[in-house]
């Protein structure tokens, strides 16, 4: 068989069942072998940034690392998606065909030195060199992308060598590094021991989750260490899910993005900090302010990678392994010696208390007729329509920060996806896709802005032409309203390149072929919600919205600036 069937058997070995990509001259003679791999569903988007999205989505939502393929014309434009499950530590193995490499000196057509472009944002970049090994490198990509500090990993392709004969090839999968993780292994014991007898002794522990959490499905081990040592639980944005929402003890989202005055205080409060799966980056902690760096403060962190255990704080404890693993053993180390109810719990009662009470804070906003239509009566809206089976990812923005903040997630997993490791515009669309195929037909929710929207249109054609149960829901604010805001609070209104002239989103997606809305009044909201989520078709909602510099989001230090000057803000 040929280099290019080679790839494709290994891929069946694995057990893949979609592809992203599109093609180009470089991958014809892969695709040719395609027509006998029915079961490897390739995924055809319009651009490969898009084709980046959706296997960065598909690899939060299966568990699987995601994969997507280019040609080499289209090798530059995966890089904001590799960079992006990069800095996200998450799964992807990313196949660039290319031309024959003795060529690349003579000037041939779409050659440029693949290696170079993607080595800083993969755990390994490897060009293939002789077709007889494309099955070793196959076993490693996918050993390298799921172990460890899961990440991104680079194979390139020369086209001759898809057209190379091979005889025997060593065809055979390690099924360990199907999915991630792919091997778990737990921090050291008397670290544990040490973490525990600290827990134990602190008077106002919180826990901390990140996203390594979801990536380690560790959120039955994160609720049920927490009930047994009655510690309340807040998550950063990319951690969502952690814990049902809906739980006595979570607190929400911490931090600049997502964070509110009422879990950001308990934060504050706090003695001591047990990060679980958190790389304590700049969102979650307000640009390092929050917890402040206080000498009689605590931090215990967990993670699965050494560089970011105790990377930004000074840390008492540092425990280097799998969430789910390590809270497994700490389990089972405390389940016999607490005998109480931590409902019971006095400080768990209080929070308990303060967090209705800040909900109540909120019915103002969410029941709110106002127009353009408050953000968190859209929050609420959806809320009370989206089926249970769902999955909502959102763009950098509107459409992610009331959400974050607002949203309460009623079941715990990944049910809701930011990108906000990099935090690229044009996210949602191209993930919503990726997410769908995932999901096994259930609801996908993509949160966009107008800004996102001029990056990804052209997937409104990808999810036409699948036809898949996807909903977009596009905030127009007529206006990069992040940048206004960042301008805005820091230089006084002396917007540059923010602002777009009108347009009619609901005519381009009909153009698509997509059913689509535009919902002005408060009131529209339940119905129209209801009738697109009576459908598995796909559908489209545009709602008008204030930009960040006119309703502020709950980012702290913006929120300082709305009081001093007299505006509307959450927090």
């Amino acid at each position: 068989m040929n280099g290019g069937r080679v790839v494709l058997e290994m891929l069946r070995e694995y057990e893949v069942k979609h592809v992203f990509g599109l093609p180009g001259e470089t991958t014809i003679p892969l695709y040719m072998e395609w027509h006998d791999f029915p079961e490897i569903i390739h995924v055809m988007a319009r651009d490969e940034r898009s084709a980046s999205f959706m296997a960065d989505a598909y690899a939060r939502v299966s568990f699987k690392p995601g994969i997507c393929e280019s040609p080499s014309v289209g090798a530059t434009h995966l890089i904001p998606g590799v960079a992006e499950a990069f800095k996200s530590s998450l799964p992807m193995i990313l196949f660039t065909t290319d031309i024959p490499l003795h060529l690349e000196r003579r000037n041939m057509l779409t050659g440029i030195n693949q290696t170079s472009l993607f080595s800083g944002i993969v755990k390994e970049t490897v060009t293939v060199t002789k077709a007889l090994e494309i099955p070793h490198i196959i076993r490693r990509a996918f050993r390298i992308a799921t172990t460890g500090q899961p990440g991104p990993v680079h194979v390139r392709l020369p086209m001759n060598i898809l057209e190379e004969n091979v005889e025997n090839p060593d065809i055979y999968a390690q099924k360990d590094f199907a999915k991630y993780p792919g091997h778990r292994f737990i921090a050291e014991i008397e670290k544990v021991k040490q973490a525990l007898a600290m827990l134990a002794n602190s008077e106002k522990p919180v826990i901390v989750c990140g996203q390594g959490v979801l990536y380690s499905q560790a959120w039955s081990e994160v609720v049920e260490l927490a009930e047994l040592l009655g510690v309340p639980v807040g998550t950063t944005m990319t951690g969502k899910g952690s814990i049902p929402e809906t739980h006595p003890l979570s607190i929400g989202v911490v931090g600049s993005r997502g964070g509110t005055s009422f879990s950001n205080r308990i934060l504050k409060d706090s003695d001591l900090i047990f990060y679980i799966g958190c790389n304590t980056d700049s969102a979650a902690t307000d640009n390092w302010t929050l917890p402040p760096l206080e000498k009689d403060r605590r931090i215990i962190h967990l993670d699965i990678s050494s560089v970011e255990g105790g990377n930004n704080y000074q840390t008492d404890i540092i425990l280097v392994g799998d969430a789910k693993a390590t809270l497994k053993m700490m389990i089972e180390m405390v389940r016999e010696k607490v005998k109480r109810d931590y409902r019971e719990v006095p400080r768990v009662k209080e929070i308990f208390k303060n967090a209705e009470a800040f909900r109540e804070s909120l019915k103002d906003y969410m029941n709110s007729n106002e127009k353009p239509i408050n953000p968190l009566r859209i929050v609420k809206e959806l809320e009370e329509s989206i089926p249970s089976e769902h999955v909502i990812i959102a763009d950098p923005g509107v459409s992610a920060i009331y959400i974050s903040a607002f949203y309460r997630v009623k079941k715990a997993g990944r049910s809701i996806i930011f990108n906000y490791s990099l935090g690229a515009l044009g996210y949602a669309i191209p993930a919503s896709i990726g997410a769908y195929y995932a999901n096994n037909g259930n609801t996908v929710v993509a949160l966009t802005g107008d800004g996102s929207f001029g990056f990804t249109a052209g997937e409104l054609e990808t999810i036409s032409r699948v036809g898949g149960n996807i909903k977009i829901i596009l905030f127009n604010n007529q206006c990069f309203g992040w940048i206004r805001a960042a301008i805005y609070f820091k230089y006084g209104p002396k917007y540059f390149a923010t602002d777009f002239k009108p347009v009619d989103y609901v005519k381009i997606a009909e153009g698509f072929g997509i059913e689509a809305f535009k919902v002005e009044e408060p009131n529209e909201l339940p119905n129209t919600f209801r009738k697109i989520f009576n459908s598995n078709k796909p559908a489209f909602v545009e709602i008008a919205v204030e930009p960040e510099d006119r309703f502020v989001p709950p980012v702290p230090s913006w929120v300082k600036k709305a009081r001093e000057y007299g505006l509307k803000y959450v927090y």
